[in-house]
């Protein structure tokens, strides 16, 4: 049995009804996805860094983004993240993400995020993704 999925706004990292969310705003492409972020000191982990799991979970989002289509849903089955240079609070970054694979209800999905003011990057990230629809 397929679970169903339903968007009510609140997703942490893109959700526009998520009052103490992220609320990225992905600009969406066939098999792609690109997003700007400005992490704020609430999102640190040691002082002025952001927190490797805020990063994981923005990576996490872009690939499902990219990754959607009117007949997928995808969920995220398995990532694994690669942490490069850290991130500092009030640093601009751009995310991007991109289906590498699709075969049945299996996408697998490339992520980087990358720092805007000299494109270093901060992390790269590769999931396994399910269609649940």
């Amino acid at each position: 049995m397929r679970t169903e999925f339903q968007d009510n706004g609140c997703c942490f990292v893109c959700g526009k009804n998520n009052t103490i969310g992220l609320k990225l705003l992905f600009a969406r492409k066939p098999d792609a996805a690109e997003a700007e972020f400005i992490p704020s000191k609430e999102l640190q982990g040691y002082s002025g860094i952001v927190h490797g799991g805020i990063i994981s979970a923005v990576l996490d989002e872009a690939m499902i983004q990219a990754s959607m289509s009117e007949k997928d849903t995808p969920v995220t089955a398995e990532i694994k993240v690669r942490f490069r240079n850290p991130l500092k609070v009030d640093e601009q970054a751009t995310v991007y993400a991109s289906v590498k694979k699709r075969a049945g209800r299996l996408i697998e999905a490339d992520a980087a995020m990358r720092k805007k003011s000299d494109n270093t990057l901060i992390a790269e990230a590769h999931a396994k993704l399910m269609c649940t629809a």
